[in-house]
């Protein structure tokens, strides 16, 4: 994870009771539970919490939810007064990044969350549990620095048991996924093998607000990374395995968020070419289900049915990001990505050809990283034409993947290490803070190259053209 947004025909299903939906009175054995976005990062654009929607989804129709979303500019006293007013009896927070996972302007949030829970505890006794990707991939540190109740690491949905045991008044600290205060932490994070359900409020003023900022909504086709990245926290926070989701319903989804105003949106996956059939199920449910919005997904840049991209432009895709990081061949085994440069540029023509925006993710300083290896990544790229470039200069390391096993191993960081405050690796031919120097060198007076997010001049553009009713991640007004 480096990197990387009013309707009639919302099927609400079990999860948002009636009563709290139109005003009438709750069952007597009902719960109030307050569900907080605390991601208040907006760069490069705001990104809906559609977390959030599973977990709603998961909760019985018995109890009552609400969604607070810290990106409405959510004061202190405006904070407290939403908490008072709904009086919960469990304060559910996502915390969807630890930083901002950029290495030339790192930013973490912990300070902002541990100000966010002391603001909840001095208004309301209800038990917090913390979930979200962020979480995931730090629940014993977080449980002890937040000083929250509860964890659920991996699926959000298991906080539907938390809430039956709570009703029952039953041993919460039996329950496989749930974390206690208190109690050592020994399991993984859990994933659900029964279907998962979204939903969300199209009268919600968390929904209005991203339709107005950006227009650009998100989606989510399926769960899981089968990919052996030495990097990526994915298979930890998602799973291993690939869980799909239904197309039929994915396109159903997506024609919901367009009626209800998204013009753009987003595919949420890891990687959604990482099961090719399923996605090509996902774009032909989308031209079935008549979607006219453009969307766009982040992509592995491995090879691929010759007109599978012109397929997926027939859908609606008009932006295609690659996770490629390199482009030597070393670099890519050492990253043990499932492709060559060949490969990259094979799936970077056929997007091109397919009349696509094209971008490729750019990660160098992995293990042997060289000035010979970044070289041929370097003079590659001026192969890969009409694309945008993202070059994130350091590999952050983070607990349970193979790189934090070889940092270890190489003693760049030590077992009961703090690894909250990002420690980036370094390769031992060649620093990080040189590799930087060198691409921001080679991008002089490039447009299309960028460093980290770009930083407050690429914020400023891309928020001017939000305010004149452009749509979409805009990076391709950057491509010459």
């Amino acid at each position: 994870m480096h990197k990387r947004l009013p309707f009639h025909g919302v099927r609400y299903t079990s999860a948002l009771s009636t009563a709290f939906l139109y005003g009438l009175p709750a069952p007597k054995d009902s719960l109030k539970v307050l569900l907080i976005s605390a991601n208040q990062q907006t760069t490069p654009y705001p990104v809906y919490p559609i977390g959030l929607d599973y977990v709603a989804g998961a909760i019985s129709s018995q109890h009552q939810v609400k969604i607070l979303d810290l990106n409405l500019d959510q004061g202190a006293s405006s904070l407290s007064a939403s908490i008072l007013e709904f009086s919960p009896d469990l304060v559910g927070i996502s915390l969807r990044n630890i930083d901002n996972t950029d290495g030339a302007n790192s930013i973490g949030f912990i300070e902002g969350y541990q100000k966010l829970i002391a603001a909840i505890r001095s208004t309301c006794k209800a038990p917090i549990a913390l979930g979200g990707s962020g979480f995931t991939i730090f629940p014993e540190i977080l449980m002890e620095k937040l000083g929250a109740d509860f964890g659920i690491p991996g699926d959000g949905e298991q906080i539907g048991l938390l809430l039956e045991a709570m009703e029952d008044k039953a041993q919460i600290t039996s329950i496989p996924g749930i974390f206690v205060r208190g109690n050592a932490i020994t399991e993984k994070a859990t994933t659900l093998s029964r279907p998962i359900n979204r939903l969300f409020d199209a009268q919600s003023s968390h929904l209005h607000f991203y339709l107005t900022r950006s227009s650009m909504m998100n989606l989510q086709t399926k769960r899981g990374c089968p990919f052996r990245c030495i990097y990526c926290t994915y298979p930890q926070i998602d799973g291993s395995q690939l869980r799909l989701h239904d197309p039929a319903e994915v396109a159903q989804t997506a024609l919901e968020l367009q009626n209800a105003g998204a013009k753009y949106f987003f595919i949420s996956d890891s990687t959604f070419n990482s099961s090719i059939s399923h996605s090509v199920a996902v774009a032909k449910a989308f031209i079935k289900a008549g979607l006219s919005i453009p969307w766009g997904a982040f992509f592995a840049p491995l090879s691929v049915p010759e007109d599978y991209f012109k397929l997926m432009a027939e859908a609606g895709l008009t932006h295609v990001e690659f996770g490629t990081e390199s482009l030597s061949d070393s670099m890519l085994a050492s990253y043990k990505k499932p492709f060559t440069h060949q490969d990259v540029f094979l799936a970077h023509q056929r997007a091109l050809d397919a009349g696509l925006h094209v971008a490729h993710y750019i990660m160098p300083g992995g293990p042997g990283e060289s000035e010979q290896t970044l070289d041929e990544t370097l003079s590659r790229l001026e192969s890969l034409k009409k694309s945008a470039f993202f070059f994130f200069c350091g590999i952050r390391i983070y607990p349970h993947t193979a790189i934090y096993d070889t940092a270890l191993q190489e003693g760049q960081i030590t077992k009961d290490q703090d690894l909250l405050t990002p420690v980036y690796y370094q390769s031992g031919n060649l620093s990080n803070k040189l590799i930087e120097a060198r691409i921001t060198s080679k991008a002089a007076g490039r447009t299309h190259w960028v460093i980290g997010s770009g930083g407050k001049t690429v914020q400023r553009m891309m928020s001017r053209m939000y305010a004149n009713g452009h749509v979409g991640p805009l990076w391709e007004h950057i491509i010459p």
